[in-house]
């Protein structure tokens, strides 16, 4: 496990350096229809208090039954995140008020977890990796909404949040930086998308982080953290770990001393503020729930989840490189988004052919990303498909078409021909690539003898080569092949 930071990691501070450790417990909404103990529906938007059961609203003398469909998704996650399975959990009480929790206690697992510890392998930096320990995964309910802009005197209460089942998996402190603590969300919810247990949508709030932040010398055992609750953007996860962890750098280098805390993130202000005063696990007063039995299954329950789990991101990054010769990094930008590495293979593979995949990789990750951003959407949901795509790479590969012929005719499918086969494009619209010698030495010919100045230049100076380069493809409308251009430029100016 990630034990001590690098010392490029190593926060400076007035009196020397100092280490950052981050744990986090994420909070992630399980993809199912009805909620954790109710048959209400977890749809997202529906006006307010109309998803509620009368086990949501804690109706006098109401039973919650599981949903097996939530016990599901919490394996299928365990599963994904390399972890024990317990075939035996119990479901506690966790005591406390708050206005939206109607029961006045939550329903969650304390001591004996659906899940139990795992690990979270991170990709950093295109050279940088590390594995992240899962302590624990556990089921529990989400409170309701308390709304405070609804009226100047009054606060309300929304309950269709009350009850959905949520997935709170902890990490060991086993995360030393912003940029790792960033990483390591980016790379869980990847995860929980591809297994399909949680959607990730932080703006909905269906994925939430409790940043645990000390700092400490380097070598030196735990300092005292502080809890920030809720934050809810993988930019303020970062944002918030290194604001705090120089709030705590600054009270202990003028002899202060850190208060164990909830603190909440304020991004506008990019200061933290606190909360309460950290509660102890006692002070929830944790209790079996008397109205569940234990939760118990066999391992052929398991073993038929872990046998309908789709490849996961690391194996499917191990397979791109293996198979296809891919670098770590293409790999590892393709596998982030499963729709996105099944559009990549998709091209590479059309027709049943296997066409040069770090070509196609090249424009997945470039230009078909970089016009997806633009329209704010995914790869796979813009118009172009990977047959085009595959179009496109096969007329560079067989010299029909040069990248810079390639570029307009990507701009021809996305602007004007948007279902148009590629190659009936260039046909259609005579953009082939000159590779007729002949051709093209006629051009050079010319060129060579309007020019006798640039001649003499480019003899003494060779780089000059590439001024006749540009004129010779601007006389063939760019469609001279490069190569035969540098070619015979080189043997008609003696270079």
């Amino acid at each position: 496990m990630n034990t001590h930071a690098k010392p490029s990691k190593l926060i400076k501070g007035a009196t020397g350096d100092w280490e950052i450790v981050v744990g986090m417990e994420i909070h992630a909404q399980v993809n199912s229809r009805s909620k954790l103990f109710s048959g209400a529906s977890t749809a997202f938007g529906g006006d307010p208090n109309s998803h509620v059961s009368l086990v949501d609203a804690a109706m006098p003398g109401m039973l919650p039954v599981i949903n097996e469909e939530c016990v599901k998704q919490a394996v299928r996650t365990g599963l994904g995140l390399k972890a024990r399975i317990n075939n035996r959990s119990t479901f506690d009480r966790k005591n406390y008020f708050y206005p939206d929790l109607p029961q006045g206690y939550q329903i969650s697992q304390f001591k004996s977890p659906i899940v139990g510890e795992g690990e979270v392998i991170v990709d950093v930096s295109p050279t940088e990796q590390i594995t992240v320990g899962i302590e624990r995964l556990h089921l529990e309910q989400d409170a309701g909404k308390s709304l405070h802009d609804q009226s100047p005197t009054d606060s309300f209460v929304d309950l269709n949040r009350s009850g959905v089942a949520l997935m709170e998996i902890v990490s060991k402190p086993d995360i030393r930086s912003a940029e790792e603590a960033r990483a390591y969300v980016t790379k869980l919810r990847t995860i929980l998308r591809y297994i399909g247990s949680c959607d990730g949508d932080m703006e909905k709030g269906n994925l939430r982080a409790d940043v645990n932040v000390s700092v400490r010398r380097p070598g030196d055992g735990l300092g005292t953290r502080c809890e920030i609750k809720n934050v809810n953007s993988i930019r303020f996860i970062g944002q918030a770990v290194e604001t705090e962890a120089r709030r705590q750098i600054a009270i202990l280098e003028d002899g202060g001393s850190i208060n164990q805390e909830t603190r909440l993130f304020d991004p506008a202000r990019g200061e933290t503020r606190a909360m309460r005063s950290k509660e102890e696990a006692h002070d929830y007063r944790y209790f079996p729930d008397p109205d569940l039995l234990p939760l118990e299954f066999d391992q052929a329950f398991v073993d038929a989840l872990a046998a309908g789990l789709p490849e996961l991101p690391d194996a499917k990054k191990a397979r791109f490189m293996r198979d296809y010769g891919l670098p770590a990094y293409d790999a590892g930008v393709l596998v982030a988004d499963r729709e996105t590495a099944d559009y990549y293979e998709a091209a590479v593979r059309h027709g049943g052919a296997t066409r040069d995949a770090k070509i196609v990789a090249n424009w997945v990750t470039g230009d078909i990303a970089a016009y997806a951003n633009s329209i704010g959407v995914g790869v796979a949901q813009t118009h172009i498909t990977p047959a085009q795509i595959a179009g496109i790479v096969d007329l560079i590969v067989d010299g029909s078409i040069s990248g810079k012929i390639a570029k307009d005719l990507l701009a021809i499918i996305i602007a004007e021909d948007k279902s148009g086969d590629p190659r009936a494009i260039v046909e259609a619209r005579g953009m082939k690539q000159v590779t007729d010698t002949g051709a093209i030495e006629a051009a050079v010919v010319a060129i060579i003898e309007a020019n006798p100045d640039k001649v003499a230049q480019a003899r003494a100076k060779p780089t000059m080569l590439g001024w006749f380069v540009g004129q010779v493809m601007k006389q063939t409308g760019g469609k001279a092949n490069p190569q035969a251009v540098n070619d015979l430029l080189k043997s008609k100016l003696g270079i």
